[in-house]
């Protein structure tokens, strides 16, 4: 994949992440390559959701560089 398709790819996921959590900023969506725990756990402060939660919500919305495990 090429970085034009991983950016790409993000922007979607993080479109899908604004519509289901509502609450969450464009600051608390900043991701940066290999920081997906710190991601994970700002949405989490931010919406309450489980770890799990929001880790399956990424792998069926499409962030295949998500390294959650």
């Amino acid at each position: 994949m090429t970085a034009t398709e991983t950016k790409g790819n993000w922007n979607i996921l993080k479109g899908k992440l604004k519509q289901k959590w509502a609450n969450l900023t464009d600051d608390d969506l900043q991701f940066a390559e290999g920081k997906s725990d710190e991601l994970i756990g700002r949405i989490q402060k931010r919406t309450g959701e489980s770890q799990e939660a929001i880790k399956r919500y990424m792998k069926e919305n499409g962030d295949s560089d998500c390294d959650c495990r």
